[in-house]
C-alpha cells in the first residue's frame, strides 16, 4: 500500500520552517497528522530556543536544526522555506538567506504585511514566493487562509502552497493587494466573533445565567449557526430572516442592534484593520529596505 504522502505535491519535499511558533506548529500538525509531508523531510529552525525545537521533535517527528551548520544545510537543501520568525526579524532572516538561496526554491511567507516586493527586494532577485494570511484558527485545522503567488512560481509551486494550507483549514487564491481585505475578513476575524461572545455571555450573566451556563449556551450557538451557514449554502440574511418572527423576539433585538450601529461598527472596525494591515506592511518595507 503506497504512503498517503506519495500522493501529496509535498509528499517527496523537504521543507524547512525558519521559526517555531504557534503557527508553524499548527502547520506541522496538520502537515504530519494528515500524513502531507513527511515529517523526516522537514527540518525547524529558530535563532536560539533549542528547547522549542526539541519539543516540535517529540511531538511531529520533525528534524531540529540547531548548531550553526545543520540550519545552513536545512536551509540550503529545502526545496520549501517556511518564513515563520516575527516581522521584526524578517529582514534580518532574508538578508542572511540572500547567499544561500537557489532560484528554484520556494519561499512561503507566514509574515503579516511583508509584501512580495519587499521580500524580492531584499532577496535581489524575483524568487518564487507564496505569501499567505492564515489565521489562528488553523491551530485546530480549521483555518482561513488568503494565498498570494508571485510571478515565479510555478503551476507545481501552487499546487505545493495550496497543499500546506489546505491541510489546516480552508484556502482561498486573491491578489496580492486583497490580502490587507482577507486580514479585515478572516484574519483577524476571529476576535470579532470572540468579541460577540464576550457580550452574549456576559448580557446571559446580567439576565441571571450562571457562567458556565452562559458560555456553554453562547459558544453553542455561534458553533450551530456557522455550521447552518457551511452546510445549508444559504446567505446568511436569508438564514436570518427564517429565525426572524414578525415583532417577535429576535426582531425586538436585531431592531435595537440596528437602531446603535451594530453592522455600521463592524463594517468601519473591518476597513480599519485593512487600512492598519496596509500601514504596517508599509512601516515593514521601509524599514527593511533602509538597512
Amino acid at each position: 500500500m503506497s504512503n498517503p504522502e506519495s500522493r501529496s505535491p509535498l509528499g517527496n519535499a523537504k521543507i524547512c520552517f525558519y521559526g517555531a511558533g504557534s503557527m508553524v506548529e499548527a502547520i506541522l500538525r496538520g502537515l504530519t497528522e494528515k500524513r502531507v509531508a513527511a515529517p523526516s523531510l522537514i527540518h525547524v529552525m529558530n535563532r536560539q530556543n533549542k528547547e522549542r525545537l526539541l519539543e516540535l521533535q517529540s511531538r511531529y517527528g520533525v528534524v531540529p536544526a540547531i548548531e550553526p551548520a545543520a540550519k545552513e544545510d536545512a536551509l540550503s537543501g529545502a526545496d520549501v522555506i517556511v518564513l515563520g520568525m516575527k516581522p521584526k526579524d524578517a529582514a534580518e532572516a532574508l538578508l542572511s538567506l540572500k547567499s544561500l538561496l537557489r532560484p528554484e526554491q520556494i519561499v512561503v511567507s507566514l509574515i503579516a504585511g511583508l509584501s512580495i516586493d519587499t521580500m524580492e527586494r531584499l532577496i535581489g532577485r524575483k524568487q518564487p514566493i507564496v505569501r499567505t494570511m492564515p489565521n489562528t484558527s488553523s491551530t485546530i485545522g480549521l483555518g482561513a487562509t488568503g494565498i498570494s503567488f508571485s510571478e515565479a512560481v510555478s503551476p507545481e509551486g501552487r499546487e505545493l502552497g495550496l497543499a500546506m494550507f489546505d491541510a489546516v483549514g480552508l484556502t482561498t487564491v486573491v491578489e496580492e493587494r486583497l490580502l490587507e481585505t482577507v486580514t479585515a475578513v478572516s484574519g483577524s476575524g476571529p476576535a470579532y466573533i470572540y468579541y460577540m461572545m464576550e457580550a452574549m455571555i456576559q448580557a446571559g450573566v446580567d439576565l441571571g445565567l450562571a457562567p458556565e451556563a452562559a458560555r456553554e449556551l453562547a459558544v453553542q450557538t455561534v458553533r450551530g449557526a456557522a455550521e447552518m451557514v457551511r452546510l445549508t449554502g444559504e446567505a446568511p440574511a436569508e438564514l436570518r430572516r427564517k429565525v426572524t418572527s414578525p415583532n417577535g423576539t429576535t426582531q425586538a433585538a436585531l431592531e435595537t442592534m440596528e437602531r446603535l450601529g451594530f453592522a455600521d461598527a463592524v463594517q468601519q472596525g473591518m476597513r480599519r484593520c485593512a487600512e492598519r494591515a496596509g500601514e504596517l506592511g508599509q512601516a515593514i518595507a521601509d524599514e527593511a529596505l533602509a538597512r
